[in-house]
């Protein structure tokens, strides 16, 4: 089991930034290749954003291009996604994802990812 937690989601106006974090225990962490999702009321779960296990490929939706970033820091067993300029299409419940095979790519498809965190809400207003 790798329990992933989730923060940094809350309420921000059209134009600013937030910066996810998802933590993660145990040691293996860095041997994960690991994805940020969102799901909006109504809508699939979409994969925003991916990096591999050594943080040297990333991937994004072309919707987040130049907007989000994402990173991690393997000494802290933690993920980031920085998202600038954000939109009210950017609503959504965030999710952290990890894929426990050892390999080394970024991983577009949900059903690779084997855990999930509880997720934060991220509002943009206006």
């Amino acid at each position: 089991q790798v329990p992933l937690v989730e923060s940094g989601g809350g309420l921000v106006q059209a134009g600013g930034s937030l910066r996810l974090s998802c933590a993660a225990s145990g040691r293996t962490f860095r041997t994960y290749n690991m994805g940020w999702f969102r799901q909006a009321p109504g809508k699939e779960r979409e994969l925003v954003a991916a990096i591999s296990r050594s943080g040297g490929n990333t991937y994004y939706v072309d919707s987040v291009k130049g907007r989000f970033t994402i990173s991690r820091d393997n000494a802290e067993n933690t993920v980031y996604l920085q998202m600038n300029s954000l939109k009210p299409e950017d609503t959504a419940v965030y999710y952290c994802a990890a894929d426990s095979r050892l390999l080394s790519k970024v991983v577009v498809a949900t059903a690779e990812y084997d855990y999930w965190g509880q997720g934060t809400q991220v509002t943009v207003s206006s």
